[in-house]
């Protein structure tokens, strides 16, 4: 099913119809700062099994959108110089790897101790989150294929994953580039994949 959601002013009761999804452990298909993005609740197992079903072997590619930074403090471990950088960049079409608290479910983390912060610059990405209350385990609907229409125009991307997601959230197309992906685990950055954010 095909929603859709303006960035400028999300409808209420659209962002409650998304949530809802969420809460019953389905995947949903949002728009972000870069391309569209699958995602699932933190906290439904049911999710984050469809999620490792729909990308495969990719699993471990899975990054935590949040809705703001307190919220990423609650989840990842971090010191005052890692959350300024955080503060200058997002939020912004970056994935930061930051190590995992305890808070953090281990069904989500799949023995890895470290996880991918996503903060986009996209209203309707962060109002779900918001919403839900609780972060989401999500990761690009782009494959290797170099399709990029399926990776960011809501109709054909309704057309080819309508059916095995519980709903795709029509905000427009999206853009081509993906992230900046950035690990923050080490003395300093270092820029794992370069893509659409440049570090401030």
């Amino acid at each position: 099913m095909l929603l859709k959601i303006y960035d400028k002013n999300p409808s209420e009761r659209a962002l409650d119809e998304v949530v809802s999804a969420l809460e019953r452990g389905g995947v949903v298909i949002y728009p972000t700062d870069s391309v569209y993005a699958f995602g699932c609740s933190l906290q439904a197992p049911r999710g984050i099994e469809t999620l490792r079903r729909l990308k495969g072997k990719v699993a471990e590619e899975f990054a935590v959108l949040f809705s703001g930074l307190s919220q990423v403090s609650e989840y990842c471990r971090m010191d005052n110089d890692t959350f300024k950088l955080l503060k200058r960049n997002l939020p912004g079409p970056f994935v930061f790897l930051l190590a995992a608290s305890s808070r953090m479910p281990d069904k989500a983390l799949s023995k890895r101790k470290t996880i991918g912060v996503r903060i986009p610059d996209n209203a309707v990405a962060r109002a779900i989150v918001e919403r839900l209350g609780c972060p989401m385990l999500t990761t690009s609907v782009r494959t290797d294929e170099g399709e990029t229409e399926y990776a960011t125009d809501p109709g054909l991307i309704d057309e080819r994953f309508g059916r095995e997601v519980a709903l795709v959230v029509d905000g427009g197309i999206g853009e081509t580039l993906p992230t900046t992906v950035v690990d923050l685990t080490g003395d300093e950055p270092v820029i794992v994949r370069s893509g659409k954010g440049q570090l401030d």
